[in-house]
């Protein structure tokens, strides 16, 4: 087995953190998320969830959340994030 390349295991713990991530965008108010340093397609995302009543939904929507997490760069937002809870 490759030693440099991640084992699935460790990629979908990787994804899974991502997507718990992008969750906790979607409970922050509007000015909060507003100030994130997000991409267009993930604020839109993340927007899209909140307006999603159905259980099922929600779920797919923060599923695709987690997948347009994977393109970005996490710190900046952890450290907003960080911020916010710190006020």
């Amino acid at each position: 087995m490759d030693e440099s390349k991640p084992s699935k295991s460790a990629r979908k713990r990787e994804y899974l953190a991502l997507q718990k991530l992008g969750e906790e965008l979607v409970t922050l108010r509007e000015s909060e998320l507003l100030s994130m340093p997000l991409d267009e397609d993930l604020l839109e995302a993340v927007q899209e969830a909140r307006r999603i009543k159905a259980h099922g939904a929600l779920r797919r929507q923060k599923q695709y959340i987690g997948k347009l997490m994977r393109h970005v760069d996490p710190e900046p937002i952890n450290a907003a994030l960080e911020r916010l809870r710190r006020k």
